[in-house]
């Protein structure tokens, strides 16, 4: 039986390995083991040791706690709320490296400069005239 927590697993793992634009192939064999293994574990039809929770996040770069972001106290959260995937063009790579390789702090400005941006656009345009 699939258990909530393997699914919500599965689908960060599923996330995570898209935006990075790898094939179940490519990770599989960074992790050595057959892609059908990281089939099993994307659908919940295996669950993923600790041992292999570990080496997934150092091969996708992401903390061990990132697959279990969105779970609570209570259990998994109902639907994954996150956003859809951005499309995995060179320059969104290329964007996720950089941003992947800085330290905390720059890591931490650039995002706050990514929304204010995002914000900025969706006000009107103020013209220094009346």
């Amino acid at each position: 039986m699939m258990d909530v927590i393997d699914i919500h697993l599965g689908r960060r793992l599923r996330r995570r390995r898209r935006i990075l634009g790898l094939t179940q192939q490519q990770l599989a064999s960074a992790c050595g083991v057959r892609f059908q293994q990281i089939q099993k574990y994307e659908c919940a039809a295996n669950r993923m040791s600790a041992a292999r929770l570990w080496q997934l996040s150092e091969v996708l770069e992401v903390p061990v706690s990132y697959f279990y972001e969105g779970l609570s106290v209570d259990g998994p959260a109902q639907e994954d709320p996150e956003p859809p995937e951005p499309v995995a063009g060179k320059e969104t790579k290329a964007l996720i490296r950089a941003f992947t390789n800085l330290s905390e702090r720059p890591r931490q400005r650039l995002l706050e400069l990514a929304k204010f941006l995002n914000e900025s656009e969706l006000e009107p345009t103020r013209h220094a005239f009346p």
